[in-house]
């Protein structure tokens, strides 16, 4: 039982990880300079770094929902 919460936490923090650093990439590409004011470029780092958090800490979980979801299926039949 040890075993299957340690191989899910593994998964679980893994995921996070992969998904955050995707979003992390995905959102240099996108130009924020128009939304911030003129030197105020620590608050514009933290802002971006939050909303990758949140970004990527979202989808992960979908998929990892979506995984527990499709292991559940076994027990429709």
């Amino acid at each position: 039982m040890d075993q299957y919460f340690a191989e899910e936490a593994i998964l679980s923090m893994t995921s996070h990880i992969i998904f955050i650093i995707i979003t992390w990439r995905v959102l240099q590409s996108v130009n924020f300079d128009a939304f911030f004011k003129k030197h105020r470029v620590f608050e514009a780092r933290v802002l971006i770094i939050f909303i990758t958090i949140a970004i990527g800490t979202t989808v992960s979980r979908f998929f990892l929902d979506f995984i527990a979801w499709s292991n559940s299926l076994v027990y429709l039949f």
